[in-house]
């Protein structure tokens, strides 16, 4: 059976929507990486800061779902560019005096407009790459988080440090028009999309059933353990080096990188192997869903060890381990899903997928700063906070071994929907 060929400009594609999640990811990151001076400014304390970090998601999960439903109808290519210039122009009333009400407000408009992101870009990439091709882009999308927090971090730092952490959000602004500029000038929307005719005849499946097959539950189960893990990275990892362990804003801007840089080797060599197993003949029971839900198990494992190391370096490496190795399972879960959703129901399925998981990041960042606040001291609530990570990480992992059979999702569903339907 030949492989069908990649359309030309595939990867150029590719490049601009990897440098919109980059965008994604630095604002993202800003409020983590500047946490200590906010809370100095704005006189927050850890519970308030936690509110702040949850507050991005209060409507990412709500924007994610509709938003995926109108991409079923609407071209890609105006849906990215709306909603980069949402992000755009959420940062710039925090280049200004702010107080701690309109912060939250700009971060609950900047997640609403953020919430699709990953899934509308994914969907997009999917119109130029043909399922056995498609594990290696999604790992260069999932990779924009990595190098927007590795590109951002040094220069927003540096923002932070030699004038205000205001600057940042007004540069962070500037880019987003930036991207939308190059975006609306070289975006396109991919050719492999059914036909008219085609697309009558692909078959329907119920959404109740494809968001209620085991394959669709386990990637989000496996994906919330991730991105608990994530968001804890985005607001309170800086915050713990500051506070927890001692380094200057300086230094821990540095050392904030390394989770990102560890984490991007990951997801590039997931989404290489994934791939290579596919093409050699291995199921996508293993080469997606057995390489993906490993090693949240491992790195849940890894971060139980923290409270019983004393020293800062150690805790540090623990901490870029035990969460970098999550990024696996954000390069298989979206070719699992596409591998048994037919394409006129795709956008919704991934970015129903995506506002799921997400709710990871509202829950985790408030529990964090609670159980600091409750604690008997600074560092026993962050060792805490972090253990519960783990936990977390190791049954979202062993959940997602059992669920994820996505190699016979497919036959499955439509046997199911082609048996008779009885009153």
């Amino acid at each position: 059976m030949t492989a069908q060929p990649t359309p030309k400009g595939a990867w150029r594609i590719t490049f601009l929507l990897f440098l919109f999640m980059v965008v994604n990811f630095a604002d993202k990151i800003v409020v983590g990486l500047a946490g200590v001076p906010i809370m100095n400014d704005l006189k927050l304390d850890a519970e308030q800061f936690g509110l702040l970090g949850s507050s991005f998601f209060f409507l990412f999960s709500i924007s994610a779902i509709i938003v995926g439903f109108i991409v079923n109808r609407v071209a890609t290519r105006w849906v990215l560019l709306v909603l980069a210039v949402i992000w755009a122009l959420a940062q710039f009333p925090m280049v200004g005096t702010v107080s701690f009400t309109t912060l939250l407000i700009c971060r609950i408009i900047l997640g609403a407009g953020e919430g699709p992101a990953f899934s509308v870009a994914v969907h997009s990439a999917y119109k130029w790459f043909p399922d056995e091709k498609r594990t290696l882009p999604t790992a260069v999308l999932s990779q924009g988080s990595a190098f927007g927090v590795i590109l951002a971090v040094p220069s927003l730092n540096w923002l932070i440090v030699n004038y205000s952490w205001h600057y940042a959000f007004g540069a962070l602004g500037i880019v987003g028009l930036l991207w939308s500029l190059a975006w609306l000038m070289l975006g396109k929307e991919g050719p492999l999309v059914p036909s008219a005719a085609a697309a009558k005849e692909e078959p329907r499946i119920p959404y109740a059933r494809l968001l209620m097959s085991p394959t669709f539950i386990g990637c989000c189960i496996a994906t919330f353990g991730a991105y608990w893990a994530l968001s804890l990275g985005l607001t309170w990892f800086t915050a713990f080096i500051v506070q927890g362990l001692g380094f200057s804003q300086h230094q821990a801007g540095l050392i904030s990188i390394l989770p990102w840089v560890f984490g991007a080797c990951v997801v590039i060599l997931t989404g290489w192997v994934s791939q290579r197993l596919v093409a050699r003949g291995m199921s996508t029971r293993g080469a997606r869903g057995v390489l993906g839900a490993t090693p949240l198990v491992i790195g849940g494992l890894i971060l139980l060890m923290l409270p019983y190391v004393d020293s800062a370096g150690l805790r540090i490496a623990l901490l870029v381990c035990g969460s970098g190795l999550c990024g696996s399972i954000y390069v298989v879960c979206p070719p699992m899903l596409g591998e048994f959703t037919p394409v006129s129901q795709r956008g919704a399925v991934i970015s129903i997928y995506g506002a799921i998981y997400t709710l990871a990041g509202i829950v985790a960042p408030a529990v964090m700063g609670s159980v600091i606040q409750h604690s008997t001291g600074l560092m026993a609530g962050y060792l805490h906070g972090f253990t519960i990570n783990g936990i977390v990480m190791i049954a979202s992992g062993v959940l997602g071994l059992m669920l994820l059979w996505p190699n016979t999702e497919r036959a499955r569903l439509m046997r199911q929907s082609a048996e008779p339907k009885f009153a």
